[in-house]
């Protein structure tokens, strides 16, 4: 597989809905191609998680809702697999975006490179977190829990490892 769009998801808090940014990375023909990011009025708006992302109710205010973001950024994804680390989390954090706003969920396929990280380098790395792995890839992780930032370490670690 040549092609494919990496995605990270930061939520606002432990609610798996309330997605507050969305970064996207899409690899054509083994190159990335394009990269997005888009803020997120999360639902619900609360903020827990702002010492993991930097992320607050000020960013985010004036930011448009999930359906809105997602109707610009799906046609980027159609046709092409999903990768995502930990993918456990961004496929449930956009199973429950779409149901928190009544969308019908498109039926997408996720790969996971921390499950195939794990498989591959198994106990040769001290833990299968992204800026670990990302680094065994050859790739320097600066800006870890910006959802661009990630998205891109995981586009570099699937060239790397899923094919």
């Amino acid at each position: 597989m040549r092609d494919f769009a990496a995605i990270d998801f930061e939520t606002a808090n432990e609610v798996r809905s309330s997605v507050c940014s969305v970064g996207v990375v899409i690899v054509r023909d083994c190159r990335i191609t394009e990269s997005l990011y888009r803020l997120i009025h999360p639902k619900p708006n609360y903020y827990r998680f702002t010492g993991i992302h930097g992320l607050s109710d000020a960013d985010t205010k004036e930011a448009q809702p999930f359906p809105e973001v997602w109707t610009e950024l799906a046609p980027y994804l159609a046709g092409l697999p999903l990768v995502a680390h930990y993918s456990v989390f961004d496929a449930g954090c956009l199973r429950a975006a779409h149901e928190a706003y009544g969308m019908e969920y498109p039926d997408y396929t996720f790969y996971c490179t921390c499950e195939t990280s794990r498989r591959i380098f198994g106990d040769t790395l001290p833990n299968h977190k992204l800026p670990t792995v990302a680094k065994r890839c050859g790739y320097d992780l600066d800006n870890h829990h910006h959802a661009l930032a990630d998205a891109e370490a995981c586009a570099r670690i699937a060239l790397k490892i899923l094919w």
